[in-house]
């Protein structure tokens, strides 16, 4: 860990389209900006998305030949331009 970055995984820079479901703000379509073993970034722009931290989210990704698996993952960041996902390791 260097300086205030407290991540436990390498970020590795990825962009792809991905779907995220909220059980109540709902679907929405957003691109990725880094992945790690540990979780994913999402870009947020306009839209109406503001989940809190601790929230559960399910993502799959878009745009593959075929249906990507769905992964339940944690809202576990905010920041000016999005939000960092981590995966939901107790799948409750």
């Amino acid at each position: 860990m260097v300086g205030n970055d407290r991540r436990e995984h390498m970020r590795t820079a990825m962009s792809a389209k991905v779907k995220v479901v909220h059980t109540e703000l709902g679907e929405f379509i957003f691109s990725t900006r880094d992945i790690s073993d540990g979780g994913v970034f999402i870009v947020v722009d306009t839209e109406p998305f503001a989940p809190n931290l601790g929230d559960k989210v399910t993502v799959q990704v878009q745009g593959l030949p075929v249906p990507a698996p769905v992964l339940e993952m944690v809202v576990v960041r905010k920041t000016n331009d999005g939000y960092g996902l981590q995966f939901d390791q107790n799948g409750d």
